[in-house]
């Protein structure tokens, strides 16, 4: 059996932000699923609905603004834009794909190795970068016009009105709720099942000696 070491990973605000993220997100997938179908489903009233997306939307801002604010402000900003160079990256992410791919499958060791500054393979780094930079942002940004379109009339012209900024709304609460669908099976990928799901609460991750 191979030996274990556990390393410190995960720290207390990230661990906080994270599981505070994710039931914002599932909160606002589900209200805004019953706002979108109103004769559909019946989880609550619409009024209740919108109201309750509305306040997890501004809680989940700001829980955007503390994420960022912690990054930026500490060398943890490293986990997420490691230095490397384009070469180095291209050929990791490849490495990984093969191992997505079938190397997995097969039982090979994965090409990443963990450590505390650099927790995220290179198709993770790339994609986490893209959603939380791009798409959380823009999903906000989309909220908050519809939110109070009198208000924004300007903004919201200037995107090209109400259909343009609610389709992009959409579309994003689409990606993420795929997302939220298929985070659980990624973290199931460790040494066991629900190694990833422990390291999320305790802070420390298992890896290969």
């Amino acid at each position: 059996m191979t030996d274990m070491q556990r390393i410190y990973v995960h720290p207390l605000p990230v661990r906080i932000w994270h599981w505070a993220n994710a039931l914002g997100f599932i909160a606002l997938i589900l209200t805004g699923v019953q706002i979108r179908y109103v004769d559909l489903i019946g989880l609550m009233s619409f009024r209740a609905a919108v109201s309750l997306h509305n306040w997890v939307g501004w809680v989940l801002v700001g829980n955007f603004f503390i994420w960022l604010g912690f990054y930026l402000f500490t060398d943890k900003i490293r986990v997420y834009h490691p230095e490397l160079s384009p070469v180095k990256h291209f050929r990791d992410s490849f490495r990984q794909l093969q191992y997505y791919g079938y190397g997995i499958f097969k039982g090979d060791p994965n090409p990443h190795h963990l450590s505390a500054y650099h927790k995220f393979n290179a198709l993770q780094s790339m994609a986490y970068q893209i959603i939380m930079l791009l798409l959380v942002p823009l999903q906000f940004v989309t909220g908050v016009l519809l939110w109070d379109l009198k208000r924004f009339s300007g903004a919201v012209e200037f995107f090209g009105g109400v259909r343009v900024v609610d389709t992009v709304h959409v579309l994003l609460f689409i990606f993420f709720t795929a997302f939220i669908l298929v985070h659980p099976y990624l973290a199931s990928l460790g040494h066991t099942p629900s190694a990833h799901f422990k390291a999320m609460i305790t802070g420390y991750e298992e890896v290969d000696e």
